[in-house]
This record gives structure tokens, sequence and C-alpha cells, in this order.
């Protein structure tokens, strides 16, 4: 399939549940390897350092009277932790909650910008417009619906909460202490002015951790622009010509939720 085609079929996402392959046989993913980019949720999951953990309590696990095995747990977590959503409404009265979000803006063309020379040399490093401008001499300007997404490198450190918070200490001490990288509010700009669809990065928030009025939140919320956080195996995702799935639990009036995310890189 052509890379033209891809984006199409994934738009046409009711139609491909429905029907698997096109019509030459082909599946929608045929010529792309299929990434990952979603953290499971367990006991190490990593969360803001002022919520509680991922919990999951086994509800029954063995064999029924009946005679067949069965199981089924319940599990708590906060709406932002692990790989997630961040629904506009999060930081913006009145905008979009995590159900309401078009579809449209959680899958498509991925644009990721490498900052990982910087980023892992500076703990509060953020990405800025020079940042974007060397994306945009190596692969042209940033196209319209795409998802951006900030590659700094420090999934390499999942689940190490000390070297991928820069800190252990829970509670606002916790918050105190935070140290990762995260965007510029003058890339947040430039990217709402080249009309992305969502934004992402591989640390814990697109603000960098020792934000004190998480603007970048604010900015990009307030346009109904999503935003994904602790996106896994970022670094699989090439510059260009990839494709980003973002599907979150549909959690009515949801200020986020879960991320289930994948990536279609270009096969070799």
């Amino acid at each position: 399939m052509q890379h033209r085609n891809l984006y199409a079929a994934i738009l046409a996402s009711g139609a491909m549940l429905a029907t698997p392959a096109l019509a030459d046989g082909e599946p929608p993913w045929a010529g792309y390897v299929v990434i990952d980019m979603t953290y499971r949720f367990d006991a190490d999951t990593i969360y803001w350092p002022t919520e509680d953990g991922f919990r999951l309590d086994v509800g029954f696990e063995g064999v029924t009277d009946g005679g067949y095995y069965y199981t089924s747990n319940r599990f708590a977590a906060a709406d932002h932790g692990g790989t997630h959503l961040d629904a506009p409404k999060h930081f913006a009265a009145g905008r979009q909650a995590a159900d309401e979000i078009p579809l449209e803006r959680l899958m498509g063309p991925a644009c990721v910008i490498d900052v990982s020379a910087s980023a892992l040399a500076d703990a509060d490093y953020r990405l800025g417009v020079e940042d974007i401008e060397a994306w945009e001499r190596r692969n042209g300007a940033i196209p319209q619906g795409c998802i951006a997404l900030m590659r700094s490198g420090y999934g390499r450190y999942w689940p190490d909460r000390e070297t991928y918070l820069g800190t252990t200490k829970l509670g606002a001490e916790g918050v105190a202490h935070l140290h990762f990288p995260g965007f510029s509010l003058e890339a947040a700009k430039l990217l709402a002015a080249r009309r992305i669809a969502a934004i992402g990065i591989d640390t814990p928030s697109i603000d960098y951790g020792q934000s004190q009025d998480f603007i970048v939140h604010r900015y990009l919320y307030e346009l109904d622009i999503p935003g994904f956080e602790n996106v896994a195996n970022l670094d699989a995702l090439p510059e260009t010509g990839g494709y980003v799935i973002a599907l979150p639990m549909k959690i009515a009036t949801g200020s986020g939720a879960p991320l289930r995310m994948i990536g279609l890189a270009p096969a070799p």
C-alpha cells in the first residue's frame, strides 16, 4: 500500500474494524512496522507524585463451582499516569473532555522532533522554536493535522522514578523536585500555528518538570489541542513518514484517560 493511502484507511476506522483487509487483500498497515507506544499498567507505572499508583485487585481467579476456569479483576487509577491522554478540559474550562475529542485528533501523521542530545544533557531542557525550525529545514514545514511528538530520550529511564522524574519523593515535596524536559511556550505557539492535531512527549508532562504555571498545557488546551504523555518507544518512530493512533479509554467528562497508543513506521 502507498503511504498516502494509509491515513485514509486509518480515518475510515469504522470500516477498517469491520473489514480488516482492503480489496487487494493487504491489511491497512502493510509495509509498516507496528510499534507499541504504551507502557503497561502495573505496580511500577509512574504517576505524578501527588497521585496513588495503579492498583489491580483480584476479584476471582480459579475454577468455579461449574468446573470451568474464570478470572475477573478490579482496577483503580488516576486518569493521568502511565501512557495517557490529557484532554483539553484538564487545564481549560469548557474545553473537550476525554469522551468529546474528535477521533481525527487522535490519529494521523507523526512529526517526531528529536532533541534527545540536548534533553539528556539538561533535565530542564525545553524544546524551542529553533528545534522546530531545524526539523523543518530537514523535512519541510510541519503539516497541518500532524501529531507533533517531542523525543527527549527519557524513555530509556522508564520505570526508574528517580531518573525519569528527577526524584523519588512523593506529595508536594516530590513536585518541587521534579526535573525532566518539556516544550517551551514559544514552541507550543508555533506548533499551534501549524494547526497540529495533537502533541505528545516521552516524559510525564508537556511542561518541563520545574514549571510552576503549566503554561504550555494552558495555552494548547484552550485551543482544544489534546496531549499525550509518557509515550513509550518514541525512539522507534522516524522523524517523518510514520503514523500514530492514540485511543483513550472513553471516560465521560474525564480530564484524561489511560491511552492505548501505537505507531506505524515504514518497514525497512
